[in-house]
């Protein structure tokens, strides 16, 4: 694609950043999550997927399970295209995703095949054999490395919970497919963190996707799992850092934690304001100040929380636009994405016995920008 078919020019959206702005044009790259809730193909695989079988409890069929990639489909192609109408996402992240093939065919739907995406996956030790990867736009992006870091968890002596509070702990106990559990070596096996690294138009950057251990057996019980993934993207984050102060790296997943718990804020150390972004490895979270305001990326017992977030480092927080910088975020979810109806009106649209859906998740997503003149 020609450079011309992504520039945009900003008459009245860039105003805020330089009352002179009418004469400039910037380069946009939009950066997405999404969590496909059970992609999963009819084909029986080494991995535990019964249940996902044309015989097995979800009666998942062909039919079905192409329906299903078509509704991903045209939710990806659209996911920021209210401010980047030219393109479809230039990095999707993905989570519970069965396996590469299914990537294979989901980048193959009519509605991406023009945006030729390349795959970056690698199959994880989650017991339920779901995955986490990361599309990208091939003509945009260039991987130079990859790796899958396994989040190694052990599950510690347990504490003893009064009786009172375990009975409000298994109240808020999340209803969930992604079930934590434990081997006989007390290992917690869940998905690894994805790391790959690359160039954006000429500039390196560095992505980490992640899908963190799921509330099962309750938020105060399986805190602890999530606060150390926290504390790995946190040391992952570092040793970019080490190797080059300037690195710049976004992080993005289904926390399953909000970005106001420990995990987030002590584990990872992600900051509410701009402002307090000190240092090169400081962490800026814009979907803090989203959630303060009310937004939700999935609803459980008709309360709202973001667990999907994208986050970026502070070199991505400047206000030179000659490089490569953070603009905003937004969550997507339109009215074709969710319940109209019944006991889960307002919710995401997700997967039913009648119906395929989308996800029991809205997907996020940032703009990425760059002065072209």
């Amino acid at each position: 694609m020609k450079i011309k078919n992504f520039i945009i020019p900003f008459i009245v959206l860039f105003a805020t950043i330089n009352a002179n702005s009418q004469a400039k044009k910037y380069i946009v790259h939009t950066v997405a999550f999404y969590n496909f809730e059970n992609l999963f193909d009819t084909i029986n695989g080494p991995n535990n997927d019964e249940e996902w079988l044309p015989k097995g409890s979800q009666n998942w069929t062909s039919k079905k399970y192409h329906h299903k990639l078509e509704n991903l489909a045209r939710v990806l192609s659209e996911i920021g295209s209210g401010d980047n109408p030219n393109n479809s996402p230039t990095f999707i992240g993905g989570s519970e995703i069965e396996n590469r093939g299914v990537l294979e065919d989901l980048i193959k739907q009519p509605k991406l095949i023009n945006s030729d995406y390349g795959i970056v996956h690698f199959d994880s030790p989650d017991k339920r054999g779901i995955d986490v990867a990361l599309l990208y736009q091939k003509k945009h992006f260039k991987v130079t490395s990859t790796s899958n870091i396994p989040l190694l968890i052990y599950r510690k002596v347990e504490t003893v919970i009064p009786k009172k509070e375990k009975e409000k702990e298994k109240e808020k106990e999340e209803i969930t497919d992604d079930k934590i559990e434990v081997a006989k070596d007390n290992r917690v096996y869940t998905r690894d963190i994805l790391l790959v690294t690359g160039f954006l138009d000429g500039e390196e950057m560095n992505i980490l996707v992640n899908h963190w251990p799921s509330r099962s057996g309750g938020e105060k019980k399986s805190s602890p799992f999530r606060e150390e993934a926290g504390r790995m993207n946190r040391k992952i984050i570092d040793s970019l850092i080490k190797i080059n102060p300037n690195a710049k790296i976004i992080t993005m997943g289904d926390l399953n934690d909000g970005t106001y718990n420990k995990s987030v804020k002590v584990g990872l150390g992600a900051k509410l304001k701009k402002t307090e972004l000190k240092e090169p490895r400081d962490i800026y979270n814009p979907f803090e100040q989203m959630a303060k305001e009310g937004n939700a990326s999935l609803f459980y017992r008709d309360a709202g929380d973001i667990f999907d977030q994208i986050m970026v480092s502070q070199q991505y927080v400047q206000t030179d636009y000659s490089s490569y910088r953070y603009w905003k975020a937004g969550i997507y979810n339109k009215p074709f994405m969710i319940q109209t109806t019944g006991q889960y009106k307002g919710y995401p649209l997700r997967h039913s016995a009648n119906e395929e859906g989308f996800s029991d998740h809205f997907p996020v997503y940032i703009y990425l920008i760059k002065q072209l003149n």
